[in-house]
């Protein structure tokens, strides 16, 4: 039930609590392991709500986007009100590419720069409080 509460809360009242999730595991390169709470966006529809509207993204939260087949991708932050950290993950699990501190309510493009299958949105800062580097991998789900 506090999950629940807490998906509430952190969309300003958007069901993200409605969205299937999972544990996943960052394992970067500096050593660390990190275990996140991850909301799947994984039909259209919830891909293209992604975490609008959303005013708060607790740390160790992030939603995961996951595509059928290798892409290149980009996404964009529109009605989108807290900063996020977009990390462009391979098929293999490894990180291709990160785009850090994005900005809120943009309209720009923040492009993979090559074909992958999922985008791991976190809140602005995790990336460099763990040190996340590209090469590093989300070993799940």
């Amino acid at each position: 039930m506090a999950v629940l509460l807490l998906a509430w809360q952190a969309a300003g009242g958007q069901n993200l609590d409605r969205l299937a999730q999972a544990k996943g595991v960052l394992a970067a390169s500096a050593g660390q392991c990190v275990f996140l709470d991850l909301w799947l966006a994984r039909t259209r529809e919830q891909k293209r709500q992604g975490l609008m509207h959303v005013r708060d993204l607790p740390d160790g939260w992030g939603m995961l986007f996951v595509y059928g087949r290798e892409q290149e991708l980009s996404m964009w932050m529109k009605n989108t009100y807290v900063s996020l950290d977009m990390l462009f993950i391979r098929a293999d699990g490894s990180i291709a590419s990160i785009a850090t501190d994005t900005q809120p309510l943009s309209l720009e493009s923040i492009h993979s720069g090559e074909p992958v299958t999922r985008v791991l949105e976190l809140k602005a800062g995790s990336v460099k409080r763990w040190g996340v580097k590209p090469g590093d991998r989300l070993l799940s789900p």
